[in-house]
């Protein structure tokens, strides 16, 4: 076994290891959320990576990106990611594609894979992602932060549970982002998209909520 996966001995085992470098996963969004994504599932041995992305970095993500630095700003957000995949983990397969999730690329972009992140930051896209994902057959696992908040869940093909995050009237908030969040939440996606794929028992259809301000994480649905 390569020697860089041995720490995750104990927690995964060698079969699990194994099987995870088989995977193609997809990263929606090479942001807040989807560099934090990228460098964990690098760091865990997912097989392929494809991650897409339409943004160029500014000065305001500089906060919480990993992926930013001054030197980045004006640059694609998709280039960067691709970048650290060579630095982190170069025997990773990624495939970065600098476009935004749209209804006329969304199953092309996610077709093939074993799971879907989502790492994007409004509701349109993650509808759209949802939808891709229920016609391509895909587990979707999502996530979002805000503030202080972070949440994750999984939503196999046909579920509604996307539906009941967010209905038809529903309206983004602030997008206030702390430096911690976003690495929280993509911590929960992660260790999600980690059981999913390794076969291990998953609850799937439940909303877990973080609340990092008092400490607190519930359930819903």
């Amino acid at each position: 076994m390569d020697e860089r996966y041995v720490r995750n001995l104990g927690a995964l085992t060698e079969q699990e290891c194994t099987l995870l470098h088989t995977k193609t996963v997809f990263v929606a969004g090479c942001g807040g959320l989807g560099g934090y994504l990228i460098e964990m599932l690098l760091r865990l041995g997912v097989g392929t990576i494809r991650a897409a992305d339409g943004d160029v970095f500014e000065a305001s993500n500089l906060n919480r990106q990993l992926l930013s630095s001054p030197s980045s700003l004006g640059q694609p957000k998709a280039e960067a990611a691709a970048a650290r995949a060579t630095l982190v983990n170069p025997d990773v397969r990624f495939e970065a594609i600098p476009e935004f999730v749209t209804e006329e690329n969304a199953g092309r972009l996610i077709r093939g894979c074993d799971a879907v992140l989502d790492a994007l930051d409004n509701i349109r896209a993650r509808r759209i992602l949802a939808c891709a994902c229920a016609e391509e057959d895909i587990p979707l696992i999502h996530g979002a932060i805000c503030g202080w908040s972070a949440q994750a869940a999984v939503v196999m093909p046909g579920g509604d549970l996307i539906d009941k995050i967010y209905p038809e009237n529903a309206v983004l908030g602030s997008k206030t982002s702390l430096s911690f969040t976003p690495p929280f939440c993509a911590a929960m996606q992660t260790a999600l998209c980690t059981r999913l794929l390794t076969g291990r028992p998953l609850e799937t259809g439940r909303l877990y909520m973080a609340d990092l301000l008092d400490m607190e994480l519930e359930s819903l649905f």
